[in-house]
């Protein structure tokens, strides 16, 4: 998939309950990079058929399908086929699929069997997903890997701390398996504590430490600082620049700057931080 895809480039996705839809409107004047309308978790089994009905007119009248995703139910359970069907149905779909508790590029085929031309965003939550993510991140259609660290939670029996660094070895693996394969940089899980906002801080700093360029949120309130924190400082954009003006002064070799020998990760390593200052 194309790599300036607006969910591949999302730092914020805000979580939007399928069956609410009096706060699509509202998610899309949050400034949140991608409106997520959620057919998974946010909606009562019972409500799952409202939440399509809901979602599929939005979708019909919403203007910039390339602001919208939709997160489904696995395909593995009935709920999941269930949303296949309807997808299938749609006349207006949107940009980007989440697809839940996703373990297999099998799972994944199965949704982009629907909706070939739609950008997926695996969402790692278990253990049998930590096994398969090369094969998922290599699948066709895969913008980019999400981690769901509470189900991940509840699957494996990890109970993590304030800090999380329980769970530093799967955040590693997600982003070397988006190494591997070319992706955007992954999406870490939700804060579900919304009166905390240095805690939110402190978590998105982690996301940043370990790769990873977007944040899922449940809260339009969390989406400014999730931008905030996620942007370079302006002290690291101007060493970012100055190493890229220097690269170019030298003609791609070795110079030094600041004192300091900058070479080709160097340069690459200031790429990565400019890339963060895109909006």
């Amino acid at each position: 998939m194309d790599a300036r895809h607006p969910a591949a480039l999302a730092r914020s996705l805000l979580f939007v309950p399928g069956h609410q839809s009096d706060l699509f409107h509202k998610a899309l004047k949050s400034g949140t990079d991608l409106v997520v309308v959620d057919l998974e978790d946010a909606v009562p089994l019972e409500d799952k058929p409202l939440a399509r009905a809901a979602a599929g007119e939005w979708l019909a009248q919403v203007p910039g399908l390339d602001a919208v995703a939709v997160r489904l139910n696995s395909p593995a359970v009935d709920a999941g086929r269930e949303d296949l069907a309807w997808l299938a149905s749609l006349a207006h779909r949107p940009a980007t699929l989440i697809v839940p508790k996703a373990e297999s590029a099998h799972d994944l085929a199965q949704v982009r069997a629907v909706a070939p031309d739609v950008g997926l965003v695996p969402l790692v939550e278990s253990a049998a997903g930590h096994a398969t993510l090369d094969e998922m991140a290599r699948a066709p259609g895969v913008l980019r890997l999400a981690f769901g660290h509470l189900d991940f939670m509840a699957d494996t029996g990890i109970a993590a701390g304030e800090d999380e660094h329980e769970l530093a070895p799967m955040r590693f693996a997600i982003a070397m398996a988006t190494a591997r394969a070319g992706l955007a940089p992954a999406v870490d899980g939700v804060t579900t504590d919304l009166d905390n906002e240095e805690r939110l801080a402190r978590d998105v700093r982690r996301a940043v430490a370990f790769g990873f360029g977007g944040k899922l949120c449940i809260h339009p309130r969390q989406v400014g600082s999730v931008h905030a924190v996620l942007a370079p400082s302006a002290e690291l954009a101007d060493w970012a620049s100055r190493v890229l003006d220097g690269d170019r002064a030298a003609g791609g070799k070795p110079f030094r700057l600041f004192g300091r020998m900058v070479d080709a990760p160097v340069v690459l390593q200031a790429r990565k931080v400019l890339a963060r200052c895109y909006r």
